[in-house]
């Protein structure tokens, strides 16, 4: 479960974000001002920090500013302001995404989804499965001796799957985070290309295998020798 910081002294907003994201699974963190939030963040483990601009104490853009030289997270700006010299300066502090309010719930959860996507992808540049070795910066696969190229999509799909072995991703959510909210194709293209890995890696049954749960999606198991 991810943990989520959402820094904001609107009563309503914070009531709302927290429902909403609980909802989705994540653990939800509240702060009423920056100086508050900060103190949060040295007493567990945040994730995503959600940050109001507009606070007292420590302004959202102050936080922002600490947030980013201190840790490594993803940070969305949330402000009721829209002109673009408001938004240059989040981003000059360091924002990873904008929201203006008023704003939909749910681009809200798009946008948090592509930055874990995004933070997910560049965390660990190499991934372990026995002898292959999956090279996320270069978009290769190696077993010492040969070197795969797979096309993009099958690389990311694999990649997903290696870097949470054992966890179950349903087509939908393998979509989401491997084709982009936006994908307008059939769930169906999930499973034309784990039958090509599959393909591709039948050699390497010794090291992992990609499970099919019936009706539900699939997940990576690691075998263990």
């Amino acid at each position: 479960m991810k943990n989520l910081l959402i820094a904001d002294d609107d009563h309503y907003i914070v009531t709302l974000l927290k429902h909403t994201l609980t909802g989705e699974g994540y653990f939800v963190v509240e702060a009423r001002d920056g100086k508050e939030a900060i103190e949060k963040m040295k007493e567990c483990t945040i994730d995503l920090a959600i940050l109001d601009v507009m606070m007292p104490h420590v302004d959202g853009l102050e936080l922002c500013e600490y947030i980013r030289a201190t840790y490594d997270i993803p940070i969305i700006l949330l402000t009721a302001r829209q002109q673009l010299s408001d938004k240059e300066q989040g981003y000059l502090r360091g924002t990873d995404d904008y929201l203006t309010k008023p704003f939909e719930l749910a681009e809200l959860l798009f946008r948090i989804r592509a930055l874990f996507r995004r933070y997910s992808l560049a965390s660990d540049d190499k991934i372990r499965l026995k002898q292959l070795v999956i090279d996320r910066r270069n978009y290769e696969v190696t077993d010492g001796r040969d070197m795969f190229l797979l096309p993009a999509k099958e690389f990311e799909l694999l990649s997903q799957l290696a870097q949470y072995p054992g966890r179950l991703f349903s087509r939908g959510e393998l979509i989401e985070l491997v084709w982009g909210f936006d994908y307008e194709g059939d769930e169906r293209t999930v499973d034309v290309h784990i039958k090509r890995l599959r393909s591709r890696f039948s050699e390497y049954e010794d090291s992992f295998k990609i499970r099919t749960v019936r009706g539900v999606g699939y997940k990576m198991e690691l075998i263990h020798t």
